[in-house]
């Protein structure tokens, strides 16, 4: 292995230079191993073909802020695994707490230091308490920093060990072909010890664009990557990673450096602290985003499952489930330790160019006016042609469930759309809002100016247990039902990430699929209705069992469901209620 991370930054920075970082890169991961303690529920991977990784139907991940629980007189952090505790454990195997660091701007993505918490939301301490009961997700920001960090202020200065740490443009580089995430400007310009220098910003003056070409930063990243996993990271989140490495004259996105430097922390990973696995996190098309799994042992364990948001939208507004299903049967079995980082809500909007090609234009326009009538947003980014939208900025309960609709239709719709998340191969990613029932935050876009604020609202503590205890809420229902949902999926084996998966045919409202467990002991067939009529699910009987049932189990509400049988023929009938989920074994 230390053979492979040599080649690695050979490849990257030329024979010296690579092999004396390859020097310095060999006495850091030498201390760490030292430093690094086993996690009491560490489950190393191995990288044998036919092995799959550490995890199992019984992970799921709650992606929250770290101050999303406010209490008086308490740290935020702490309150936020108080309520991990009380509800959660035993739940969900991990938490995802979303960039805690000191920051500036952006909810936490422009960091100030890396190597702190948030002296506002608690400490070191804090964090590994709740690592104590959970798997914990860390961020890694790795494409930028913030401008009021260290790092730039003394690179402003004219600091040299930051001379390097930036990337500086001179006037007139052609940068024509740089891909665009954001309808704004690249570089930003700051008034330095050397003069006026343009800096590279993708995404905002607020945030400097790291230079990967200095070996040097690479060293400082990969060591915050292991103190990360010194801290209890089970996962490590490599945030925008796609941007990471810059060549003028490039697109300067999903460069061949940018894989090798998560292939390097892949094998640094492997040997200092093999059951650490690597997410990341590119909202682009699909068959960009599954590159990062490389050749499914070498790069990413998990990639985000960007275009599932979309279309499960798109499925419930349409009360077609068909592009969904046609999409997700195109999917075929992943070949190596990796799966898919399943979500349907994040901190961010529901990014809508993934997909782009599975949707027609007309149907990502009626994205864009369901968001809006919903209460929501749409954010735009440049292109050669003009601005398009990319982006709904919209609580998922709300685009899914118009704001004014009952109680209980709100309730079904978004649950079965969880549902349907939860049910297909792959670890899921839980936002928080999601399970608390949370509608737009209107008045946080208001406060900030931000679209994205919307769906980033934060808690009294004991109000919002107040609101879940309350039998009827919206919130109560929601809660009480993603909880029997995760119950019921840690509960059965068929639902195991690696287990086989079979999209099934039938009526156009309904998104069905077949899992069966990796022993062949268990067979779930997942019924979810997207639409608001009595369906009609059909299909062999052998999607039950050999025999002809008269009945199935449904395994999250434990009611036996009638199966009735075509007279003269092998099929089974199931009537399916509207927005109704049905995960049945016999």
């Amino acid at each position: 292995m230390n053979g492979i991370i040599r080649e690695y930054l050979l490849d990257l920075y030329g024979t010296a230079s690579g092999a004396k970082t390859y020097d310095r890169l060999s006495r850091l991961m030498a201390e760490y191993r030292k430093r690094i303690e086993r996690p009491q529920f560490a489950r190393d991977q191995t990288e044998d073909v036919g092995t799959s990784l550490p995890i199992d139907e019984q992970d799921a991940i709650l992606i929250t802020y770290g101050d999303q629980f406010r209490e008086e007189g308490k740290a935020p952090i702490n309150s936020l695994g108080d309520f991990l505790s009380r509800h959660l454990k035993g739940i969900v195997s991990g938490v995802h707490i979303l960039p805690f660091s000191p920051y500036s701007s952006d909810d936490g993505f422009s960091v100030i230091d890396y190597r702190q918490v948030n002296p506002e939301w608690g400490d070191w301490s804090d964090v590994q308490r709740i690592g104590r009961d959970f798997r914990l997700m860390f961020d890694l920001v790795c494409n930028h920093v913030s401008a009021q960090s260290l790092w730039f202020k003394e690179f402003l200065k004219g600091n040299r060990r930051y001379r390097d740490y930036f990337i500086t443009v001179a006037e007139g580089e052609d940068l024509s072909r740089v891909f665009r995430p954001r309808a704004l400007p690249l570089l930003s310009s700051f008034d330095t010890a050397a003069g006026k220098k343009n800096l590279w910003t993708t995404f905002s003056p607020d945030q400097i664009d790291l230079n990967y070409g200095n070996p040097g930063l690479l060293l400082e990243i990969i060591d915050i990557l292991l103190e990360y996993t010194e801290r209890g990271a089970h996962w490590i989140r490599l945030d925008a990673i796609a941007y990471l490495w810059k060549t003028i004259g490039t697109s300067c996105i999903h460069l061949e450096q940018t894989h090798k430097v998560v292939q390097l922390f892949r094998a640094v990973f492997n040997v200092v602290a093999p059951w650490v696995m690597i997410i990341t996190e590119t909202n682009v098309p699909h068959e960009d985003n599954i590159s990062y799994f490389g050749n499914g042992y070498n790069e990413a364990q998990l990639v985000y499952q960007f275009p599932l948001p979309p279309l499960v939208l798109d499925a419930f507004r349409r009360g077609d489930a068909r592009h969904l299903s046609d999409w997700a049967s195109g999917l075929g079995e992943l070949a190596g330790n990796i799966t898919f980082f399943n979500f349907l809500a994040s901190h961010d909007g529901i990014g809508v160019l993934p997909a782009h090609g599975i949707l027609s234009n007309d149907e990502l326009a009626g994205l864009g006016s369901l968001a809006s009538e919903h209460g929501g947003y749409v954010s735009y980014k440049a292109t050669p042609d003009g601005e398009i939208p990319y982006e709904l900025n919209i609580s998922y309960l709300n685009a899914i469930a118009h704001p004014e609709e009952e109680i209980r239709i709100k309730a079904a719709k978004f649950l079965t759309s969880q549902a349907v998340m939860l049910a297909l191969s792959g670890v899921p990613g839980i936002y928080v809002h999601s399970i608390l029932g949370t509608e737009n935050f209107r008045a946080g876009v208001e406060q900030t100016g931000m679209k994205r604020s919307i769906n980033r609202r934060k808690f009294d503590l004991a109000a919002i247990e107040t609101k879940l205890s309350r039998s009827g809420s919206l919130q109560a229902v929601i809660f009480e039902g993603y909880l029997s949902l995760l119950k019921a999926r840690r509960a059965n084996p068929a639902f195991n990430p690696f287990a086989e998966q079979r999209l099934l045919e039938g009526e156009k409202a309904l998104f069905s699929l077949l899992r069966v467990s990796r022993d062949k002991k268990q067979r779930l067939l997942c019924i979810h209705n997207t639409g608001d009529r009595k369906c009609l699910f059909t299909g062999p009987v052998s999607l039950l069992s050999s025999a002809a049932p008269d009945s199935a189990i449904d395994v999250i509400s434990g009611n036996t469901v009638p199966v009735s049988r075509n007279k003269g023929s092998d099929e089974i009938e199931i009537p399916v209620g509207p927005y109704q989920t049905l995960w049945l074994k016999v």
